[in-house]
């Protein structure tokens, strides 16, 4: 139905060599999150994590911090509390830079 405007999608499964793991090798992951802009020359900026309940988002952040990322932040209540409140925007489409 949507997501947060400025939000680029990160499924947690990519980070898995199999739909049920092993984890994938740590320069695999690292080469993942650099293209999201996750990890690189920007690394003192706070990366917020969300998914559609807040759950699998702990994935992502489990994966930024075995690359070294300190400040990441799971946004709990995710895309259902977000789209609950009717004065938040939404965008529907590719994410930015997409």
């Amino acid at each position: 139905p949507g997501h947060i405007p400025g939000s680029l999608s990160a499924p947690y499964v990519e980070n898995l060599k199999a739909s049920h793991g092993p984890l994938l090798p740590l320069e695999a992951l690292r080469s993942r999150y650099e293209r999201l802009g996750a990890v690189g020359s920007d690394d003192d900026r706070d990366v917020i994590c969300s998914c559609g309940s807040g759950v699998t988002a702990c994935h992502d952040i489990w994966a930024l911090h075995l690359l070294g990322r300190t400040n990441t932040k799971l946004y709990e209540g995710s895309w259902s509390d977000w789209s609950s409140d009717p004065s938040l925007p939404t965008a529907t489409g590719p994410e930015p830079g997409g």
